[in-house]
């Protein structure tokens, strides 16, 4: 899946909390808002610049949070857990952390799962190691 896919399905599914997110969407949906910050910071700068609003960040930060939302959910499918352990995030630090090295970068469940099919493929299954036998 490729950068501009990954929006797409993710503006796509803008609400959509159910079903699965492969680590490629949810990564690339992360590097869109991330990008589309830096640009909506530097727009504010140059239009408000004696100012503290920063209108265009908001509104930016108003039209991603739902469908940032709904991404990190279906992610959180896909490793077949609950969209709630979300809630991790109100552990300062520490529940970011185990969100991101617990499950944010693991590898999709193969197979199907309570939350829906495998969104790499029905016939999805873990690489076998390097080196093994085939």
């Amino acid at each position: 899946m490729g950068f501009s896919e990954a929006i797409q399905i993710c503006f796509r599914k803008y609400v959509d909390f159910t079903g699965r997110a492969t680590r490629s969407e949810f990564w690339y949906w992360v590097l869109f808002v991330v990008l589309i910050g830096i640009v909506a910071g530097i727009l504010d700068n140059i239009l408000f610049r004696n100012s503290t609003a920063t209108p265009i960040t908001g509104l930016v930060n108003l039209a991603v949070l739902l469908p940032g939302l709904a991404v990190v959910f279906r992610r959180l499918h896909d490793v077949n857990r609950s969209g709630w352990w979300i809630l991790l995030n109100l552990i300062p630090f520490i529940g970011t952390l185990i969100l991101i090295f617990l499950f944010y970068i693991q590898d999709s469940q193969p197979g199907d799962n309570q939350y829906g099919p495998n969104p790499k493929g029905a016939g999805a299954a873990p690489a076998a190691p390097a080196g093994s036998p085939q």
